[in-house]
């Protein structure tokens, strides 16, 4: 089955057939990753660029790593030292680089919208790695594929995110996901850092799947997925919170809420993480944290974007 678009650039705009096939895919090619030599010429020829404007390493280095087993050429853009100094744009970039040859972008824009407003004007098919506050697809679709390894199941769970849900692509994104999946989504944390009332129909699916709560204690107990969020201090423009210390002290995973997460839990971290602020260091201790294998997962996902955008009817046929 096809996919109805030619970019990924957000998970709103996907069904959740799409998402299946996407982590379907992801599965089957994480395999490949696990051989002695791990590379397929599936994509041999493509050039892949990635038009990062914002610093990165989890997903840059993925995607980098995700186009590379599958043979792809690719080159990397930053900012800094590029014609953007000069007062070149984005589009004009992007035009430029197409002119080189590109087959496919993948962008990381400070800008809400940007690679939506690249793919109107784009000939070859763009990759959202994260606009602004907006949405971060990719992850989202990695968090999916690692819970679905862990726990057997997408539906009826009950995930729970906490931090800055406000300034948060990857909160955005997945608050989508797993409702979509069919599990319900609390977010908790400080009064300025969740959503505003208005914004609450944006991610709200249903009634009953989407929550807003302020008490961290009675939102992780019974929950079965577990998100702690980096809190996004560069995008705030003024002080939210009172301190670092505060947070942690009211919001912060420390040995008194993780001995409370159930049996059979996991808890996730999209990373960077910043240790005794979201996350106490004695984490190690805990074995039901996931964070490498989120990682892991992102290659995988990244490896089934990649197909899925460039090969069209070809999606499944992967030579092995």
């Amino acid at each position: 089955m096809a996919l109805k678009q030619n970019h990924l650039l957000d998970i709103a705009s996907l069904s959740k057939e799409e998402i299946k096939e996407y982590l379907n895919l992801g599965l089957n090619l994480k395999e490949i990753l696990y051989r002695p030599i791990p590379k397929v010429p599936t994509l041999r020829g493509k050039l892949i660029i990635h038009l990062f404007y914002e610093p990165s390493t989890r997903t840059r280095f993925s995607f980098d790593r995700a186009a590379k087993v599958l043979s792809a050429d690719t080159l990397a853009f930053t900012a800094k030292g590029s014609s953007i100094e000069k007062g070149e744009t984005l589009l004009d970039t992007v035009k430029n680089l197409e002119a080189i040859g590109a087959d496919l972008f993948i962008i990381r824009h400070p800008l809400a919208g940007a690679p939506h407003f690249i793919a109107k004007h784009s000939k070859v098919p763009i990759v959202n790695a994260g606009d602004g506050t907006h949405e971060h697809p990719s992850q989202a679709l990695l968090d999916l594929l690692t819970v679905k390894e862990k726990l057997g199941t997408l539906s009826d769970l009950k995930v729970t995110i906490i931090g800055d849900i406000k300034h948060s692509r990857v909160a955005h994104s997945d608050i989508l996901a797993f409702q979509k999946m069919g599990s319900s989504v609390y977010v908790t944390g400080p009064a300025p850092l969740l959503p505003d009332p208005k914004e609450e129909s944006y991610f709200r699916l249903s009634e009953k799947t989407f929550k807003i709560c302020y008490n961290l204690r009675k939102t992780i107990k019974d929950a079965d997925v577990i998100i702690a969020l980096r809190i996004q201090k560069e995008r705030h423009g003024k002080a939210l919170i009172p301190s670092f210390q505060e947070y942690y002290e009211f919001f912060g995973l420390k040995p008194q809420y993780l001995d409370i997460i159930k049996p059979g839990a996991i808890l996730m971290h999209p990373g960077p993480i910043n240790w005794g602020i979201e996350l106490s260091p004695e984490l190690e201790k805990y074995p039901f944290q996931v964070i490498l294998d989120q990682v892991e997962n992102g290659v995988a996902i990244r490896m089934a974007i990649l197909l899925k955008l460039l090969t069209g009817e070809k999606t499944y046929e992967v030579t092995y």
